[in-house]
């Protein structure tokens, strides 16, 4: 169980109808908002694992990865969801990277990775706080540092990035921006992301380490293969977050997810007007 997303294998949590809905018309979970404990005000999501861990590993909705690149807190974990979530999250440096200049800042890198699962949100369009990205990474800094710190020093290791210096506590990064660079982020993409990129910008055949015959995206520079990632990224986002909030309506009730909207859109409008 995560923090504010419970995750279900085999169990039945809510009614046929609702998880019906949760899976045939949204992205597999379903979010129960305006929950008092303890004198607070919650919202939780409830996901079966398959679709929990399809989703981490494979970014084929993108909803529930990009949810667990920001820090969580895992409660209990049966089936080892923190390793599985490495692979996204080392995912998500790669993606992020990509879309960075040769250098930035530690604080730029989260929060362009924290706005990877926005990209293409249609309710970025007015129901977002604007300031929500860098909201999100400056109350939560130094637990964005320690969860990609492993990532970072492998990615240091593999001399793809550079920490040039360091501004108090947050440092200044420099990145390999050559087209070789490019190709070995590209590699760490997700299976689906690589899919559709290798169908736009098309692949070609080389000999892997491992001796086998291998399929590598072909790719004319860092540019390119930005330009096409963030196509599809905003594509499969816009997708789920339209199919999750028809879902969310339906499964909720017109009532609660009119007032969850008047939340979200009063918070947006405040942001907008400061």
């Amino acid at each position: 169980m995560l923090h504010g997303l419970r995750a279900l294998a085999g169990q039945n949590w809510f009614s046929p109808s609702i998880t019906e809905i949760a899976d045939g018309i949204g992205v597999g979970v379903h979010f129960n908002p305006f929950v008092t404990w303890n004198d607070k005000m919650l919202k939780y999501g409830v996901v079966q694992m398959h679709d929990l861990i399809e989703d981490v590993l494979n970014w084929d909705r993108f909803y529930l990865s990009g949810r667990l690149q920001k820090p969580v807190h895992i409660l209990v974990d049966n089936l080892d969801i923190g390793h599985a979530n490495s692979v996204n999250l080392r995912a998500a440096v790669s993606a992020a990277l990509l879309f960075l200049p040769p250098e930035f800042s530690e604080e730029d890198l989260f929060a362009k990775i924290c706005s990877l699962s926005y990209m293409g949100d249609l309710r970025m369009l007015f129901a977002e706080d604007r300031n929500k990205v860098r909201n999100i990474v400056q109350g939560q800094f130094d637990l964005f540092q320690s969860m990609y710190k492993p990532f970072l020093e492998e990615y240091e290791n593999k001399d793809l990035i550079r920490f040039s210096s360091s501004n108090g506590l947050k440092a200044n990064i420099c990145q390999d921006f050559g087209l070789p660079a490019t190709n070995a982020l590209v590699s760490s993409l997700p299976s689906t992301i690589k899919s559709y990129m290798g169908m736009k910008l098309g692949e070609k055949k080389i000999l892997g380490e491992s001796g086998q015959v291998v399929r590598e995206i072909t790719i004319g520079s860092r540019e390119e293969a930005a330009r096409c990632m963030q196509k599809v990224l905003r594509r499969t986002v816009m997708i789920s977050s339209a199919r999750q909030a028809v879902s969310g309506f339906l499964a909720s009730g017109g009532v609660t997810a009119a007032r969850y909207l008047a939340k979200k859109m009063s918070k947006a409008w405040k942001s907008w007007r400061q």
